[in-house]
């Protein structure tokens, strides 16, 4: 047995059974359910409140220019990153789950719901703009948002939970 095969062995590096993949997926889906369209939602709830005299000027000039960038891209380079994601996706989900290959089970695992996430996130920055919204109701819609990506977030994690575990008992726990 060589060295490799002793750090293999120590190490395990399949995906659901590595406690590092299950901190990165609570590490995003926390990320993504506190930074609604690229605003930090501390910015929303002292906006709501009014604490400081600008709060309410800062988290909307926020949203504004997080709205404007997202929609930006979208119209820019919408086809061409749709492209780029479709392939990526169906990539990955022939090779995790056609192939059995754990690891592109894992990433499929996280990024699928991300990109549900992103449409949302598109569809919220439109409504936004199309309807010039400000104060509280700006605050509103992004509160919406939030929840619908909780949602998505808590869905997620629910089948990758499932998946992983079913993939744990299918291969036994000592590999």
């Amino acid at each position: 047995m060589t060295l490799l095969d002793n750090v293999f062995e120590l190490i395990d590096l399949r995906s659901f059974s590595n406690l590092w993949f299950w901190i990165a997926l609570a590490v995003t889906w926390s990320t993504v359910s506190h930074w609604v369209l690229g605003v930090p939602w501390d910015m929303a709830i002292r906006a709501r409140r009014g604490q400081g005299e600008t709060a309410m000027e800062d988290f909307e000039d926020m949203v504004r220019i997080n709205t404007g960038r997202l929609l930006y891209v979208a119209n820019q380079s919408g086809t061409l990153l749709a492209g780029i994601a479709a392939f990526a996706l169906s990539s990955l989900a022939i090779l995790g789950f056609v192939y059995g290959n754990e690891f592109s089970q894992a990433v499929f695992m996280l990024a699928f719901p991300l990109t549900g996430v992103g449409l949302l996130s598109l569809r919220t920055a439109r409504r936004i703009r199309d309807e010039a919204l400000r104060g509280e109701a700006l605050i509103a819609r992004l509160s919406r948002h939030r929840l619908s990506v909780q949602m998505v977030g808590m869905a997620s994690i629910f089948v990758t939970a499932m998946w992983g575990m079913y993939q744990n008992m299918a291969i036994g726990a000592l590999g």
